[in-house]
């Protein structure tokens, strides 16, 4: 008898939103519902796309251009759909992403003002009908992330960006979420037990 295919959930939102912290709750309910579940991250998550992922991060590439930048991300991400992602759901487990092809739609579309179309094409071109089967947003006002994200590290070369990009990578995901049902919208400006309490409650569907 063939396995069921697992589900691929991806995690959204602007730097601070407590992605990390989140993803592991995700993760904890998943196991203790019964299924394996796979962890991992964009860019990143196979040993080509975290050397992309070096590159993309660096402060010392300020000269990329978006394009440039959109097109190392869909490389990335090409490779770690066919190495890891795909592979994982069709044994039957389930896969957690941190970030995913929205982030292009948010960061590159919407953060440098690339549009939908070049991120839609990229997406039809290396994932086909390959989506995930539910996406949360976590949603916080950008000055609070910022704050959040560069409190204990050293800003990488997107945090760096001012706060008018990251108004409009936040303004991309809510016109994302609005656009399809596989999309949930988690208020994380409360305390951690109240994001947790929403999230227990939304999983407790997914997986019932």
């Amino acid at each position: 008898m063939t396995e069921a295919r697992g589900k691929f959930i991806t995690v959204e939102g602007v730097e601070g939103v407590g992605k990390s912290t989140n993803i592991s709750l995700i993760a904890e309910l998943i196991r203790e519902a019964g299924h394996e579940v796979v962890l991992t991250r964009e860019p990143g998550g196979t040993q080509l796309a975290e050397r992309v992922r070096d590159i993309l991060l660096d402060k010392a590439e300020h000269g990329m251009t978006p394009m440039a930048e959109l097109l190392l991300m869909f490389a990335s991400r090409a490779q770690h759909v066919e190495e890891l992602i795909q592979p994982a759901l069709e044994q039957g487990k389930w896969v957690v992403c941190d970030r995913f092809t929205d982030s292009s739609y948010a960061y590159q579309g919407g953060g440098r003002d690339m549009g939908d179309e070049p991120v839609s094409a990229l997406e039809e071109l290396t994932l086909g009908e390959f989506r995930p089967d539910l996406t949360l947003i976590l949603d916080l006002d950008v000055a609070t992330g910022l704050g959040r994200a560069t409190a204990t590290t050293e800003a990488d070369r997107f945090e760096s960006e001012a706060q008018e990009f990251f108004e409009k990578v936040r303004a991309a995901f809510h016109r994302r979420a609005a656009s399809s049902d596989r999309y949930r919208v988690i208020d994380a400006s409360g305390t951690l037990e109240e994001v947790q309490t929403e999230i227990r409650a939304l999983m407790s569907e997914v997986l019932r």
